[in-house]
């Protein structure tokens, strides 16, 4: 069981000052946390990418680079790439080299993002949405498998027996699907013997477990071997010492930018009585102490097939040291839990 941090590098006004963090400052912070992750334990980190002002990186592979030199074992991610507004040969080679810094430790999260800024600042049309996605994937994987590409598509240059450099150090570099929940997307993934990602971020989890069981059938129906392929959350949360207290600390920022996009996308209001609902044991957040948060996770793997838990954090703008300190109560508190319960109960189903 893999358990690690993803963020949005968000730089929403503060709900309590106003203030805005700049793009810099929360850019430099995020950094510091990934250093803290990897000394904690955690497995793995991975920052979304994103084109707007309330949020700072709209290039993960950067600021990634900008840990791995700091950072030993943990691995670094996009969370997600949007594959469809980007050039596949760009995001190889940029992920690639990471892959160079970090000796090995760097995987692609691919998805179509559920933000469209990126589509109209690249020169994209929504209309091609899904279509997009599947070619920039295709071409991406042959880059992934092939040195030399032959390639022709609809949206992008036909590619002629070229080289694309430079060669990860891991062959093959890792390419996961994120997903929203999307069946399709979720076959797709199964198909190509790519591991996926489930962003669980509403509801009950348990309900994502027909998902996990879709994309093992997929699995097995195109040969893959299922043993070598993984299933993750993403997950929004925050640890405190007391429950209540994460409670109280992380509901504001998450409020008011579940509200934001609420106001965009014609949501209603979030309330506080939507978000203790969201914490209860069967609820979609992971708001409290080290041991509720396990005793949630280990509830996540036994019940819906989760192999690697990626804790969101922050959501909205939090105090920069709440957020350090959720990251090492995850990595000394909570993942010793996790761990030691699911090696058990690995052991007893063997």
């Amino acid at each position: 069981m893999e358990l690690g941090i993803s963020t949005f590098v968000e730089t929403i006004p503060n709900v309590v000052t106003g203030e805005v963090i700049s793009h810099a400052q929360r850019i430099r912070e995020v950094v510091e946390e990934i250093v803290l992750a990897d000394q904690v334990g955690l497995d793995i980190f991975g920052v979304g990418e994103h084109h707007r002002k309330d949020y700072a990186a709209s290039s993960p592979a950067v600021v990634l680079a900008a840990a791995a030199s700091q950072t030993k074992r943990i691995r670094l991610t996009s969370a997600v790439t949007v594959l469809s507004s980007a050039d596949p040969v760009r995001v190889f080679q940029d992920f690639s080299t990471l892959d160079a810094i970090s000796n090995g430790r760097a995987e692609i999260m691919a998805g179509r993002g559920s933000f469209i800024e990126s589509f109209p600042l690249f020169g994209y049309d929504l209309q091609d949405y899904d279509e997009l996605f599947e070619e920039k994937l295709e071409l991406l994987l042959k880059i992934r498998d092939s040195e030399k590409v032959i390639w022709n598509g609809k949206h992008r240059p036909a590619i002629n027996n070229l080289g694309v450099y430079p060669r990860p150090v891991q062959d093959p570099l890792p390419v996961w699907i994120g997903s929203g929940g999307n069946s399709e997307s979720v076959v797709r993934a199964g198909l190509l013997g790519l591991p996926l990602v489930l962003a669980i971020i509403g509801g009950s989890p348990v309900q994502f477990a027909p998902l996990v069981e879709l994309y093992k059938k997929a699995v097995a129906h195109a040969g893959h071997d299922l043993s070598k392929l993984a299933v993750a959350s993403h997950s929004h949360g925050f640890i405190a010492e007391d429950t209540e207290l994460a409670a109280d600390k992380f509901f504001p920022s998450t409020q008011q930018a579940m509200n934001v996009l609420g106001k965009e996308r014609g949501w209603g209001q979030y309330t506080r009585a939507s978000f203790d609902a969201a914490r209860s044991f069967e609820g979609a957040l992971y708001v409290g102490d080290p041991k509720t948060v396990a005793d949630k996770i280990i509830h996540l793997r036994k019940n819906v097939g989760i192999t690697r838990f990626m804790l969101h954090v922050p959501v909205g703008t939090m105090p920069h040291d709440d957020v350090m300190r959720a990251i090492e109560l995850l990595g000394k508190e909570v993942a010793p839990i996790v761990r030691k319960e699911i090696a058990r109960w690995e052991a007893e189903k063997q």
